[in-house]
């Protein structure tokens, strides 16, 4: 397949191109509102075609997908735009800001015959699926989650990440993997109650501790941050063992990671070798593009995960737990 790159965002330039790039799969062509930064990136991959729009790429009859790292406030909008112009979409965390516009997306893009998948490449690692393994086949009932992604992000920074108008926060930035964790071990809460703090007077959360409860009485703890250092990690604990892992989420495809379990008595860890987990995203969105099949983050997963984003900002705006029907 051939992939069309929505900007010269970050994330795109130093993780999914070349990811793509590796792959049996290759980029198509470069898209900037700024045509020379399009042609300097196009012409470090070694790709001809470079556009000073996006909807000129979209006519570029060659692609067959386009990656859509924008920031979130916009990804929706040009998610709909590639749908127009019958492009499939893999689109960077979170999907859209809210679960109404999440599903409306869907809805646009099922319309138009064309496949979208929200971006999570650790769900992708080889980690994480042994550790979703583990925890269903070897461990007891799961009763809490413990999930937090957080670093911190330079003082005075000029950042889209701490832009309102963009859809910027800690929690859509950083703290979506934490509830996404969450989510996996414990599937969907039925009540959320989260607190959030402003720390740089930007008008986006810098800060967020979550909780997560279920009627069964289990519960999730999840926590996201610009202003304290690195850590992203979860531990899963049963009612018979326990399973942790670090780092999880923004795992160094060139670095090994771990994660350590322990029941009946016993205590194991297992190692993983490098692992380009954007790769692996990257070939399961195009070979279910190519086999007709439903990726793995599907429209359910999505929707499901921005109901509970919604109730975390309804909550930390409120202060009031927020009951998910």
């Amino acid at each position: 397949m051939r992939f069309g790159i929505i900007s010269t965002a970050d994330i795109g330039v130093e993780s999914v191109m070349p990811a793509i790039a590796a792959s049996e799969h290759e980029i198509g062509a470069v898209a900037s509102r700024d045509e020379s930064a399009a042609r300097a990136l196009a012409d470090d991959f070694g790709v001809d075609a470079a556009y000073g729009s996006y909807e000129a790429m979209f006519e570029d009859d060659s692609l067959d997908a386009v990656y859509n790292p924008l920031p979130n406030g916009l990804h929706g909008e040009w998610t709909k735009k590639a749908a127009d112009a019958g492009l499939h979409v893999l689109c960077e965390k979170p999907f859209t800001g809210t679960a109404a516009e999440t599903r409306e997306v869907f809805d646009y893009c099922e319309a138009r015959g064309v496949t979208v998948m929200e971006a999570f490449m650790y769900r992708f690692h080889p980690l994480t699926e042994r550790a979703a393994e583990i925890v269903d086949e070897e461990l007891g009932e799961v009763r809490a989650v413990t999930s937090a992604f957080t670093f911190r992000m330079a003082d005075g920074a000029a950042d889209i990440r701490l832009d309102p108008d963009l859809d910027g926060g800690s929690v859509y930035d950083v703290g979506t993997y934490a509830v996404s964790a969450a989510r996996l071990f414990l599937g969907e809460p039925d009540r959320v109650y989260a607190t959030t703090h402003d720390g740089r007077d930007c008008g986006v959360e810098t800060e967020m501790a979550g909780v997560l409860e279920y009627d069964s009485g289990a519960v999730a703890r999840v926590q996201s941050g610009f202003e304290t250092p690195l850590t992203q990690y979860y531990r899963v604990e049963t009612t018979d063992g326990w399973l942790r892992a670090e780092p999880t989420f923004d795992v160094d495809v060139e670095g090994e990671t771990s994660l350590t379990y322990g029941v009946g008595g016993r205590e194991v860890t297992e190692r993983f070798d490098p692992t380009d987990h954007y790769r692996l995203e990257v070939e399961h969105f195009a070979d279910c593009i190519e086999a007709g099949e439903t990726p793995r983050i599907d429209r359910e997963e999505s929707v499901n995960q921005a109901r509970v984003l919604d109730a975390v900002y309804e909550s930390g705006a409120t202060g009031d737990r927020v009951d998910l029907d």
